[in-house]
């Protein structure tokens, strides 16, 4: 049976991350040896949208809040990626999904490998270590959080950060609401 047959099965014959049935074809899942495990199977607005995240049509990839509970890990690493590329985007959905989302560490290890920009200046706290997306970080000093009417208190822990495209910033919920935070006011937990 062929790569493209075996997804084609798996699938039930429709997009792993979008349910269309038109225009299918294999997608592998980056870094990939080419087996099924490693391989999605998508449609050609999934796969082109995948390929180029700067043709992003955002209300297109609703459709994640379904496919992330796929029980196929190349499904999920796809799933969770395009929605790190979302959120990059400002969809605020796209960070609720990924607040719910819950990887095997195996798998979200593959998931994160994806997500490198090795050009990118590295992201540091106020110590000088490198953040990375998903790390936790403390508060090292009150920050008031401007439009909330809070104050976010020194010590407070945030978890699963998400870093920006400016390498001074991180994003994070505290008390619920989705922040901008300084890095050089908090350090890696």
């Amino acid at each position: 049976m062929s790569l493209e047959q075996a997804l084609i099965q798996r699938s039930n014959g429709k997009c792993e991350l979008c349910s269309s049935e038109s225009n299918l074809m294999p997608y592998a899942v980056a870094p990939s040896d080419g087996t099924l495990d490693k391989s999605v199977l998508l449609c050609d607005v999934c796969h082109r949208q995948c390929d180029d995240t700067g043709t992003m049509d955002v209300n297109h990839w609703r459709c994640l809040n379904d496919s992330m509970w796929s029980q196929e890990p190349a499904v999920q690493v796809m799933a969770y990626r395009q929605l790190h590329a979302l959120i990059g985007k400002g969809e605020t959905w796209a960070q609720d999904s990924i607040d719910m989302l819950y990887l095997e560490p195996e798998t979200e290890k593959w998931a994160k490998l994806g997500l490198a920009d090795d050009d990118a200046e590295p992201t540091r706290d106020s110590n000088g270590a490198q953040l990375k997306a998903g790390d936790s970080v403390t508060l090292i000093k009150d920050l008031v959080v401007k439009g909330a009417n809070f104050t976010a208190k020194q010590g407070t822990l945030v978890r699963n950060i998400f870093l920006t495209s400016n390498p001074n910033h991180i994003e994070g919920k505290v008390n619920g609401t989705q922040i901008v935070i300084i890095a050089q006011f908090c350090k890696k937990a």
